[in-house]
C-alpha cells in the first residue's frame, strides 16, 4: 500500500509537471513551425477563420466581426507570424496515429530512466525532511545549482559559483528563450547554423530578433563516382560564417553535437567561431546548446587540454581561450538520464550574463519544479558510480547509443540509404542524417511528390517529406523529412532533397521492426528491376 502511495505521488507530480510546462514559451516543442513573418491583417483574418464551438463564449469577443470587435494580435503573434497552423510535428504525429508505423521520427528515448534516477524521485518525493513539494528559489534549487556547480567546475576548469553563475530552467528551451530574451533587441541579428534545431528560428523573432544562417557545406566521400550516393560530413565555411557576422551580431547559436546532422563541431570550427566574436563587438554572445555532450558516440581522433574530462570528445565552447566572459553555455537533464519530461535545464556563465536571466525568471516561471529538481540533485553524483558493469553511468550510456547506432547504421545501408562513416567521422546526439540513395528516391510514388501540404515548407512536399510521407504511410516506417530544419531559401534549392533524420534512442526491438520495414524497400528495388541504379558508397556493416 505505501509504494503504491508512493508510486500515485510520482505520478501525479509528474503529470503536474508537464502539464505546467506545456503552457510556457519555452516548451521544448513550442513554435517549432516553419520560418515565416506575415502582416498583422493576415494574422486577423486567420483568427477570425476559425471555427467557434458551441458555447464557446470566450471566442466571440475576440474573434467575431459580428460583435464589433476584431482579433489585435499581441507581439509575440505578430513576430511569429502564421505559424499556427500545421507543423512537422504536427503532421507526422497524425500519420502516425493514423497508420500505426514503426516510429524513429521525435527524439525521446522509448526505455525508464536508470533506476538510481527513479529511485531518486522517489525518495525525493517521500522526503518529509526537506519537503521539495514548495516553491524553491526561483534561480536554481540550492542541491541542485552545489551539484551542477561542482560537475561543471570540473567541465570548465575553473570554479564555477553556485548562486551566481548557474540559473535552472524549465527544460534547456526556456534556458535559450531567457537568454535571447536577455540578450536580444529589436533589429539585432542572431546567427544560425543550418541544417538547424528548428525552435531556435521562432525563439529568436520571439525576441525581436533576426536569424541569419548561415549554412554548413555536405562533403560527400565519394559522390565524384558516376551513380554513386555517399554519405560524407557537413563541415562550416569560414568564408560564409565571416561574410555576415557585423556589429549587428549579437548572439551565435552553437549546438554541439548537432540536432538534426550529428555532427561534433571541431576545435578548429570553434576557433573560428571564437574568431568571429572580433566582427560583431564586444556585445555578441555564443549560446552553446551542449544537451547532447554525453552521446559523443564517435569522438573526434584529435584530443586538446580544452576538451572536458567528464564528456569524452567533447569541447566545451566556453572553455576555449577567452570564452568564458562570451559564453551562455545550456544543457538540461533529459537526454542525458532518458527523462524528456523531467523538464529541467540550465545556463552556465559568467555573473554579467546570468544575472539578467535570475531577474526574468521568477517572472516567467517562478521555479523549475522543486521535487524533479531534488530528484536530478541526488541522481548526479549516483551517475558518477559504477553502472551495469561500466565506470560510470555515462559510459554505459555511451556504449549503449554506440549499439543502438551501429543497428540503425545496418539497416539502413543494407536498404540503400547512404550515412556517416563513424570511423572517421566524430558524431554524438541520437540522430543519423541519412542519404536517399537513386533507387530509393526512383520508388517514390508521384502523388507523393510536390504535393500541397499545409504543414510542409512552402506548402508543398518535397522529396525528402514525399520520401517519409511514403514510408510512413505504406513502408511503415516514420522518420522526419529535413527540409524543417532548413531555410526557406535552402529547402527551394534543394539543399534537403536528399536527407532524412532518423532517431535510434529506441529500443533495440524498434529499431529491429525498423529494419524489416526497410527490407521492403530492397524489396521493391530489386522487383522493380531497378537495382542496378541503387549503387551506394557503404560503409560496410559494422561489427
Amino acid at each position: 500500500m505505501f509504494q503504491s502511495t508512493a508510486l500515485l505521488a510520482v505520478i501525479c507530480i509528474c503529470i503536474t509537471q508537464s502539464w505546467s510546462s506545456a503552457f510556457q514559451p519555452s516548451s521544448r516543442k513550442q513554435c517549432l513551425s516553419r520560418p515565416g513573418a506575415t502582416k498583422e491583417s493576415q494574422l486577423r483574418t486567420l483568427v477570425q477563420s476559425v471555427p467557434r464551438q458551441s458555447g464557446d463564449d470566450s471566442t466571440s469577443a475576440s474573434s467575431s466581426a459580428d460583435d464589433g470587435i476584431t482579433f489585435s494580435p499581441g507581439e509575440a503573434t505578430i513576430r511569429l507570424g502564421l505559424s499556427t497552423g500545421p507543423t512537422v510535428w504536427t503532421e507526422f504525429g497524425r500519420i502516425a496515429q493514423e497508420f500505426d508505423p514503426v516510429n524513429l521520427g521525435q527524439g525521446f528515448p522509448d526505455w525508464l530512466p536508470p533506476k538510481f534516477a527513479v529511485d531518486s524521485l522517489v525518495e525525493a518525493v517521500l522526503d518529509s525532511a526537506q519537503s521539495p513539494h514548495q516553491y524553491t528559489r526561483p534561480a536554481g534549487h540550492p542541491n541542485l545549482v552545489q551539484q551542477l556547480a561542482r560537475r561543471y567546475s570540473i567541465h570548465m576548469k575553473r570554479d564555477i559559483h553556485p548562486m551566481d553563475e548557474i540559473a535552472v530552467t524549465v527544460g534547456a528551451s526556456q534556458a535559450l528563450y531567457l537568454s535571447l530574451q536577455t540578450l536580444i533587441k529589436p533589429g539585432d541579428e542572431v546567427v544560425l547554423f543550418e541544417p538547424f534545431f528548428d525552435l531556435y528560428v521562432n525563439q529568436v523573432r520571439l525576441a525581436g530578433g533576426t536569424p541569419v544562417f548561415v549554412p554548413l557545406y555536405f562533403e560527400p566521400y565519394d559522390d565524384q563516382i558516376e551513380g554513386v550516393v555517399s554519405g560524407g560530413e557537413w563541415k562550416l565555411d569560414r568564408r560564409e560564417l565571416m561574410k555576415v557576422v557585423s556589429p549587428k551580431t549579437k548572439a551565435i547559436i552553437l549546438n554541439s553535437p548537432h540536432n538534426p546532422t550529428g555532427k561534433v563541431f571541431t576545435r578548429s570550427e570553434m576557433e573560428t567561431i571564437a574568431e568571429s566574436l572580433d566582427l560583431a563587438g564586444p556585445a555578441c554572445v555564443v549560446l552553446s546548446d551542449e544537451v547532447y555532450k554525453y552521446i559523443v558516440h564517435a569522438p573526434p581522433k584529435e584530443q586538446f587540454t580544452s576538451d572536458s574530462p567528464l564528456c569524452a570528445g567533447h569541447t566545451h565552447f566556453a572553455s576555449l581561450p577567452g570564452m568564458w566572459d562570451r559564453t551562455i553555455t545550456i544543457s538540461s537533464a533529459g537526454k542525458t538520464f532518458s527523462a524528456t519530461g523531467w523538464q529541467v535545464g540550465w545556463c552556465i556563465g559568467p555573473r554579467r550574463l546570468i544575472g539578467p536571466i535570475h531577474q526574468l525568471l521568477p517572472y516567467v516561471q517562478f521555479c523549475a519544479s522543486t521535487v524533479i529538481q531534488e530528484a536530478l540533485a541526488r541522481s548526479l553524483p549516483r551517475a558518477d558510480e559504477p553502472y551495469e558493469g561500466h565506470p560510470s553511468y555515462y559510459e554505459y550510456l555511451k556504449d549503449k547509443y554506440t549499439k543502438k547506432r551501429d543497428l540503425l547504421v545496418n539497416a539502413l545501408t543494407n536498404a540503400g540509404f547512404a550515412v556517416p562513416d563513424y570511423q572517421r567521422t566524430p558524431g554524438g546526439g541520437f540522430f543519423i542524417f541519412a542519404r536517399a540513395g537513386n533507387a530509393i528516391v526512383d520508388l517514390i510514388p508521384p502523388k507523393y511528390l510536390m504535393a500541397k501540404n499545409p504543414a510542409a515548407p512552402g506548402g508543398v512536399a518535397r522529396q525528402d517529406w514525399a520520401l517519409c510521407q511514403w514510408m510512413a504511410e505504406e513502408i511503415g516506417l516514420l522518420c522526419i523529412p529535413s527540409s524543417p530544419f532548413f531555410s526557406m531559401v535552402k529547402a527551394e534549392e534543394g539543399a534537403s532533397d536528399s536527407f532524412i533524420r532518423v532517431a535510434f534512442c529506441k529500443n533495440d526491438e524498434t529499431i529491429e521492426a525498423a529494419a524489416k520495414a526497410l527490407e521492403r524497400l530492397k524489396t521493391m528495388e530489386v522487383g522493380a528491376g531497378k537495382s542496378s541504379n541503387a549503387t551506394i558508397a557503404s560503409t560496410g556493416d559494422v561489427k
